[in-house]
């Protein structure tokens, strides 16, 4: 997976290129661990993300909890229609703001 970070004042934008399994999640959540409090709005862009797996969704949950905890907001773009339906299947789709 290629993670392409873009930030324009408080907003982060993180877009994924690939799948988010267990051996790529990691590599994720080391950028979400990572944030400081200047970034107020963080974006995930999923236009290129093919797969995601359960480890995939628990770094989402983390960052949208993270965000939360900072006084941010977190929502998700440009979801394909496999994540989607794994996003749905999960309950994602109910916590998260997906655009």
């Amino acid at each position: 997976m290629i993670i392409t970070k873009t930030q324009h004042n408080g907003s982060l934008t993180i877009a994924l290129d690939g799948r988010m399994d267990i051996t790529t999640a990691p590599d994720l959540e080391r950028e979400i661990k990572n944030l400081d409090g200047g970034v107020t709005e963080l974006i995930m862009d999923f236009e290129k993300l093919i797969y995601i797996s359960s480890a995939g969704l628990r770094v989402l949950l983390l960052a949208h909890k993270k965000m939360l905890k900072q006084g941010g907001t977190m929502k998700v773009i440009h979801v394909g229609d496999l994540v989607m339906e794994v996003m749905k299947a999960m309950g994602f789709a109910d916590i998260l703001t997906i655009e």
